[in-house]
């Protein structure tokens, strides 16, 4: 990228937001470009001034974090969006991820690991460790454990029930070299590591995670870890 990523960041607190502005600006591939006290607010500014990034607070009165980025992913999506909170609960980060966001900061990470991860995201390279991927698995686990006991009620009682053929078929639908690089991604490589153990261009490889993640019809890199997990294609 040759031009500063533009970020806004979005937190009730302004002591926060100073922390998170003074923290990202140390950096010169970004720039904030605003500061958003709600949800409402973050919603606005996204709209007037076009940031690439969004550091979204979870916990804000009125439209909370999770509202929020809801409303941007469905209005701009190409915005990614990183929500920041000091819960490492997995019952949040799950949630994070089906409304859209792109990934999950703690606020008592070091500046320099922000940055890093920041970087990570901007590039859509952001490499998921074993503590987060373990932590998506119990919360995805536990949810469709309760999805199995409902289904299973339904049939008893007569209902129908989904098949899940659909997945099936979109992951029957991956070529070989896109199921490779969905192996890759899973254990937690960038993209410039996966083109080089391939032997493709970076640009190959976003182009093929564009593809696997249009097929799978999954959001970001940490839904394609967990589809990877959940179907058994990497050992728990």
């Amino acid at each position: 990228m040759t031009q500063p990523v533009r970020v806004l960041v979005a937190d009730d607190h302004r002591h926060a937001r100073e922390g998170m502005r003074e923290i990202v600006s140390a950096d010169p591939g970004f720039v904030v470009v605003g500061e958003a006290a709600s949800g409402e607010e973050a919603l606005s500014l996204t709209g007037r001034l076009c940031p690439e990034l969004v550091l979204m607070d979870i916990h804000m009165p009125g439209m909370g974090g999770f509202e929020a980025v809801k409303a941007i992913k469905s209005a701009y999506p190409l915005v990614k969006i990183v929500m920041v909170t000091v819960s490492d609960d997995a019952a949040h980060l799950f949630e994070a991820l089906k409304k859209g966001a792109q990934g999950y900061l703690l606020k008592n990470l070091n500046p320099s690991a922000w940055r890093d991860y920041l970087h990570a995201v901007a590039y859509d390279e952001t490499p998921l460790n074993s503590d987060l991927a373990m932590s998506i698995l119990r919360e995805f686990g536990a949810r469709k454990s309760r999805e199995i006991a409902a289904d299973a009620r339904g049939r008893s009682g007569g209902g129908a029930s989904a098949s899940g053929d659909g997945e099936e078929t979109a992951e029957a639908d991956l070529t070989p070299r896109e199921r490779e690089i969905l192996l890759a991604v899973a254990r937690g490589q960038k993209n410039r590591e996966v083109a080089e153990s391939l032997g493709l261009s970076e640009h190959t490889v976003k182009n093929h995670l564009k593809n696997i993640l249009q097929k799978l019809h999954l959001a970001n890199r940490v839904q394609l870890t967990k589809y990877a997990y959940e179907h058994g294609m990497v050992e728990r």
